[in-house]
């Protein structure tokens, strides 16, 4: 089974380095083929939201960047690892640059969905996604907007399965092994 990392975190966030290791370690360790995609060094422009991928080259951005090549390693994982940075408790720039660009994944069409409306799945796979961040201290109030903000983006992918895992620097690997295990156990995903 194939997980896909993509690392949100930016060239001058030292302490992301343990965590990210201890992330793809727990993952090879329970059988997952592993692609970690560090997002700093991809090419990636911003989405212009011109709704191009829905209506001039539907399921394909297009602007022709890494974005092309990020969105369909996330389409073929059966896991998606967002490992990122916790900034004001959303993902950092760098991932959110790189999520802008999965709505060639989603029909242009809407429904009602959880009494809200929605656009479906342009394609029938459903994702599992695995929200990694990490805080530089203790901050409830970012957590809770964190695992928040996944649970409506899980929301917007068609309810995908979805859990978050929050990580505070200098906690020491096993709150983070046993906190990857909670996660992963919410997915039911196994390789």
């Amino acid at each position: 089974m194939q997980a896909v990392v993509l690392d949100g975190s930016g060239a001058g966030d030292g302490e992301m380095g343990a965590p990210r290791e201890l992330l793809v370690r727990e993952l090879q360790a329970r059988g997952w083929q592993v692609d970690t995609r560090a997002l700093r060094e991809a090419a990636i422009a911003p989405c212009r939201g011109c709704f191009g991928c829905w209506i001039t080259t539907p399921g394909t951005c297009v602007i022709d960047d890494d974005n092309r090549a990020l969105t369909r390693a996330v389409y073929d994982a059966d896991l998606v690892a967002l490992f990122t940075p916790i900034t004001f408790g959303g993902y950092s720039s760098t991932l959110k640059r790189a999520l802008d660009h999965w709505i060639p994944l989603i029909s242009p069409f809407f429904r009602r969905f959880h009494g809200e409306t929605h656009h479906p799945m342009r394609y029938a796979r459903r994702l599992s996604v695995l929200g990694v961040g990490v805080l530089a201290q203790p901050d409830a109030e970012s957590e809770d907007i964190f695992r928040n903000l996944l649970q409506r983006n899980a929301r917007n992918l068609d309810d995908a399965r979805h859990a978050a895992v929050v990580w505070v620097a200098g906690q020491g690997t096993q709150p983070m092994r046993a906190a990857l295990t909670r996660g992963l156990g919410e997915l039911e995903v196994t390789p």
